[in-house]
C-alpha cells in the first residue's frame, strides 16, 4: 500500500463502526453485554422454540380433544331423540367428559364477538370446530376467564351450549416455564455480575495506580484478581520500582553535581573578594551571580523541580500558596489581582506547584504591570488563569517557549538574563501532576498563562 493512500472499509466494516458508537465505553458494561446478550439470545430462542411448537401442538391438542367430545355429544343427541330433556346427556357429558352441556330451544346464534389479538386458542379451537363438526358456530374464549363457550347449530333452530374448563383446551401452565426459565436466569445472572465485578475491581485499582503514579501521588496497591491480572500488577509494581531507581540515581547525580559547581562558584565568590575592587572585579561579581542563577535553573529543570524529586503529593490550601505570589509581586511594585472561586483545597506536590505559579507570576510581572490571577475549582479539575497587559507572545510560537532554552528577542524578551527555562520547568510540573499549561490571548491585552489540573 503506498504511503498516503486512503484505507477502503467494506459496508460491513462501516455498520460495525457505526453500531460501536453506542455501545459503553468501560471494561465493567462491556463485559456484562458479553454476559447478558447470549443469555438473553438464548432465552429468547428456547421461548421461541416453546411458544412456536410445544405451546402450540399442545393446546392444537388439547383443543381437537375437547371439539372431538362436543362432535360426538351432538351424535348423541341426534342418535338417540328419546332423551328430549336431555337429562342423560347432560349428565354424561359432565360426569365423563367434564363439559357443561344445555340445548337452547328455539334460538338462533349471537352475534360474533371481537376476537382476541393474538389468542391462539380462539384461532385453534375455530380450526377444529370447522374440521371436525363443520356446523355454524359461535365461541367465546375471553367472555369467562376460567371457561371457554362453544354454541353449536342444530336443526329445527336449536342450539347446543357447551362450556369447558379453560385447561381443557389450552395450555394454560406454560407461563410456569417461562417464569421459572426468567427466574433462574436473573439468578444465574445476579452470581455472574457478583462474580465479575470482583474480578474487574483489581483491574480498576490497577488503573488507579498507574494514574496515581502519573500525577506523583502514592497508593497502596497490592496485585489481586485473576492471574493476567497479578501478572500486570507484579509487572507495573517493577515498573514503579525501575522508575523510582532511576529518579533516585539521577536525583543522587545531580546533587553531587551541584556540589561541585557550587564549591567551584564559591571559590571563585571568595577569591574575587580578596581582589581589588574595580569596576573589572564588580563584572566579574555579576557574571558568577549570573551562573549561579543559571545553575539553580538548569539543576531545577534537569530535577523535574519537585516532580521527580520524590516530594509527595498533599491537601493544600491554595489560597495560601496564591496569596503568597501576590505578595511577592506586589512587592516588586506590579498591581496584582486574585480571585479564587470553588473549594482552596487541592492535592499536589506543595514546593512543585510553588515554584510553577512562581515562574508563571514571575513570567507576567517581567513583561506587564498588571496581573490577574483567578482560580476555579468547582469540579475535579482546578483551572487557574494568570494574566498580563504585557506585549504577548504571537500565536506560532506560543508552543516554541515551552522549550527549553528557548528565548524571544522580539515581543516578550522571554527571560531576559536568564536561562530560557521557566515556562519550561512550570509545564514540566504541570504535566508531573498530570495536567498542562497552554498559553492564550489575555483580557488584559497580553498575555494569558492557564494551568489544568486534576485536583
Amino acid at each position: 500500500m503506498k504511503i498516503g493512500a486512503t484505507l477502503k472499509y467494506s459496508p460491513l466494516d462501516h455498520a460495525a463502526r457505526w453500531f460501536g458508537r453506542f455501545l459503553p465505553k468501560g471494561l465493567y458494561a462491556r463485559a456484562l453485554i458479553i454476559i447478558i446478550a447470549p443469555v438473553i439470545l438464548l432465552q429468547s430462542v428456547v421461548a421461541y422454540v416453546f411458544m412456536e411448537r410445544h405451546y402450540e401442538l399442545v393446546t392444537r391438542r388439547l383443543s381437537s380433544a375437547v371439539t372431538a367430545d362436543i362432535a360426538a355429544l351432538i351424535d348423541i343427541y341426534e342418535s338417540y331423540p328419546q332423551d328430549r330433556n336431555t337429562s342423560t346427556l347432560s349428565r354424561i357429558a359432565s360426569e365423563r367428559l367434564q363439559l357443561d352441556v344445555d340445548i337452547l330451544r328455539n334460538t338462533d346464534l349471537p352475534p360474533p364477538g371481537p376476537k382476541p389479538f393474538f389468542d391462539i386458542l380462539d384461532e385453534t379451537l375455530s380450526n377444529e370446530l370447522r374440521r371436525q363438526v363443520d356446523r355454524p358456530y359461535w365461541i367465546d374464549t375471553v367472555g369467562r376467564s376460567s371457561y371457554v363457550e362453544v354454541r353449536i347449530k342444530l336443526d329445527q333452530n336449536d342450539v347446543m351450549r357447551v362450556l369447558a374448563r379453560r385447561s381443557q383446551a389450552y395450555a394454560s401452565n406454560s407461563h410456569i416455564f417461562l417464569v421459572w426459565m426468567g427466574g433462574s436466569s436473573f439468578v444465574l445472572l445476579g452470581i455472574a455480575i457478583l462474580f465479575l465485578r470482583n474480578q474487574i475491581r483489581p483491574i480498576l485499582r490497577l488503573a488507579e495506580a498507574a494514574e496515581a503514579l502519573g500525577k506523583g501521588r502514592e497508593i497502596d496497591f497490592r496485585p489481586r484478581g485473576a492471574r493476567e491480572v497479578r501478572q500486570a500488577g507484579h509487572t507495573f509494581l517493577e515498573m514503579k520500582r525501575r522508575i523510582e531507581r532511576n529518579m533516585e540515581q539521577r536525583t543522587t547525580m545531580l546533587n553531587g553535581v551541584s556540589h561541585d559547581l557550587r564549591t567551584i562558584l564559591t571559590r571563585f565568590k571568595l577569591s574575587l573578594v580578596f581582589l581589588e575592587q574595580t569596576a573589572e572585579v564588580e563584572d566579574l561579581k555579576r557574571d558568577v551571580d549570573e551562573m549561579s542563577r543559571m545553575l539553580e535553573g538548569y539543576l531545577a529543570f534537569a530535577r523535574g523541580e519537585g516532580g521527580d524529586a520524590g516530594e509527595q503529593a498533599v491537601a493544600t490550601d491554595l489560597r495560601q500558596l496564591l496569596e503568597e505570589v501576590q505578595s511577592d509581586a506586589e512587592r516588586q511594585g506590579h498591581v496584582t489581582e486574585l480571585d479564587i472561586v470553588g473549594d482552596p483545597m487541592i492535592t499536589v506536590r506543595p514546593d512543585a506547584f510553588r515554584r510553577l505559579l512562581f515562574n508563571l507570576v514571575s513570567n507576567a510581572a517581567r513583561h506587564g504591570d498588571r496581573i490577574e490571577i483567578t482560580a476555579n475549582h468547582e469540579t475535579r479539575w482546578l483551572v487557574l488563569h494568570v494574566d498580563d497587559d504585557g506585549p504577548g507572545i504571537p500565536q506560532d510560537m506560543r508552543e516554541e517557549v515551552f522549550k527549553p532554552f528557548v528565548r524571544l528577542d522580539e515581543a516578550r524578551n522571554q527571560d531576559e538574563g536568564g536561562s530560557g527555562l521557566g515556562l519550561a520547568i512550570a509545564r514540566d510540573v504541570a504535566r508531573s501532576h498530570g495536567g498542562d499549561i497552554v498559553l492564550g490571548e489575555s483580557p488584559l491585552g497580553g498575555l494569558r498563562a492557564t494551568v489544568r489540573l486534576p485536583a
